[in-house]
């Protein structure tokens, strides 16, 4: 590892911010109400999507910012939690949080430490790196995370927001604006099939969870699913040393390509979000029914072991407890024991799940309740995602029963199906994080528009001081010109 090399990376990085003249003056009108101050926005979620969010709002000059995570320092996000895989499925080359700044990149960070050949000689980014580039990431913008702070509850005061907090010295603070750059689940939460309901938690969990997989060694694990978390985890026990791992999968086989892949481009991100709903839902139901396959290394790292089995036709119907083990029966009739159960099931996105929004949580608008697919398109999944507004926020279900909701920003993955993938994963964040804070920058405007008035009116402060000229009388008696015609 090259020390100097990252060092001198870090200095040509602050030549580049310097010279786009970052960070540029705060022009966002102060507030305060008494003698407690107000911040602009209040970013919830320290991982990938909240520091965009934050580099972002800086550059817009929107300065008056605070960015809260639960997590110790250096633990945002899901890399070094319940995200399990080797490396990451995003190509190496891809600017990902780098917000158009080269020497902010992966890439620039890597090879300055490891030189040009190492770049060359990289397949993918091991995940525990990614995580570690990350962590410079902030180190080099001083992005101020207040890390062991989470939020309880959000309500409306006067127009602002009141932030209850857990874990901070201010137990509750006022912010104009909220971004809750919350992640995967940030809409949701883990996806719990009902089979599995009042089974002892010694015997099942789900793929986010903090798994002991110690604990797996000898044992039969059965893991429900096929996508990448359930993937990584089936590697994980058997590279613990379990017996046997099963996939059971639902489907008749096994999805082998990732259709958005095929797509991906500027224009696609540019323009979804400005398609109509049909077109939307077209597109998004689409990659949902076909799925996004697993990783090619990840499937491999599985496949390898002689006691690993893919079981396709599988759908769950019941599970049940005999003694130390657990009956698994399936809907064409068959069954299976196992030792352990993991939920490779994922995630749901819905905001009716969300305690932070208190009795606001039903009041959010739906997909399902502004749109109505045609025959065959229907999906109980895409119907629970917020329709948002274009700028992230939410949009009430009904008009005036929640005007707040207006001022929280869903720059998480419940943004997917109104705006796209700009705000979870890796490929286009960076312009998730530009939208957002040309939306945010033109709101806070408007809502001192007044203020900003009074400004340019009272501004007096001249460029010419008088010394620049002297008046000239005109000359007398001169004779005046013909004007020809």
């Amino acid at each position: 590892m090259n020390e100097a090399g990252l060092n001198e990376l870090e200095r040509r990085l602050a030549r580049d911010l310097s010279c786009l003249c970052y960070p540029p003056e705060n022009w966002v009108v102060p507030r305060r109400r008494g003698n407690e101050p107000v911040s602009d926005a209040v970013i919830v979620g320290g991982g990938m999507c909240g520091m965009v969010a934050w580099f972002a709002l800086q550059r817009a000059g929107i300065r008056n910012i605070r960015i809260l995570d639960r997590s110790p320092e250096g633990l945002e996000g899901p890399w070094l939690t319940y995200a399990r895989m080797e490396t990451l499925r995003s190509p190496k080359q891809l600017v990902g949080p780098a917000s158009s700044q080269p020497s902010l990149t992966f890439q620039a960070w890597y090879r300055a430490q490891f030189g040009d050949a190492a770049w060359e000689a990289l397949d993918r980014i091991p995940r525990p790196m990614w995580m570690d580039y990350l962590r410079w990431y902030r180190k080099v913008l001083g992005i101020p995370i207040e890390n062991g702070v989470s939020l309880d509850r959000v309500e409306p005061e006067d127009g602002l927001l009141r932030l209850h907090l857990s874990g901070a010295a201010d137990g509750s603070i006022l912010a104009r604006k909220l971004v809750m750059a919350t992640g995967r689940d940030g809409t949701g939460a883990p996806a719990i099939p009902a089979f599995v309901e009042g089974l002892d938690r010694a015997f099942w969990a789900h793929s986010s969870d903090q798994i002991d997989f110690a604990a797996l060694k000898g044992r039969r694990v059965a893991v429900v699913g096929v996508g990448a978390s359930a993937v990584d985890n089936a590697a994980e026990a058997l590279e613990a040393g379990a017996a046997e791992v099963r996939h059971l999968i639902r489907r008749p086989r096994m999805p082998v390509v990732n259709k958005l892949m095929g797509i991906g481009s500027y224009g696609f991100t540019a323009a979804y979000a400005q398609m109509s709903d049909e077109w939307r839902w077209r597109f998004m139901n689409y990659s949902f029914v076909t799925q996004t396959p697993p990783p090619r290394g990840s499937t491999l790292r599985v496949s390898r072991h002689p006691n690993a089995y893919f079981h396709f036709g599988k759908a769950v119907a019941s599970v049940r407890q005999q003694g130390q083990e657990l009956r698994i029966d399936f809907a064409d009739g068959t069954s299976l024991a196992t030792d352990f159960l993991i939920l490779g099931t994922g995630f749901t996105v819905d905001p009716l799940s969300r305690t932070e929004f208190g009795g606001a949580a039903d009041k959010i608008q739906l997909w399902r309740d502004v749109y109505t697919p045609p025959p065959g398109e229907e999906s109980r999944e895409l119907g629970l995602f917020p329709y948002l507004n274009p700028d992230f926020t939410f949009r009430e279900a009904t008009p005036g029963a929640a005007p707040w909701l207006g001022h929280v920003h869903c720059f998480n993955f419940g943004s997917t199906v109104s705006l796209g993938k700009v705000s979870g994963d890796i490929p286009a964040v960076s312009e998730g994080g530009v939208w957002l804070a040309r939306e945010m920058a033109a709101t806070l405007y408007k809502e001192d528009i007044a203020t900003h008035w009074q400004g340019l009116q009272d501004y007096a402060r001249p460029e010419l001081l008088g010394d620049e000229w002297t008046p000239s009388d005109l000359p007398q008696g001169a004779e005046p010109m013909e004007v020809s015609r």
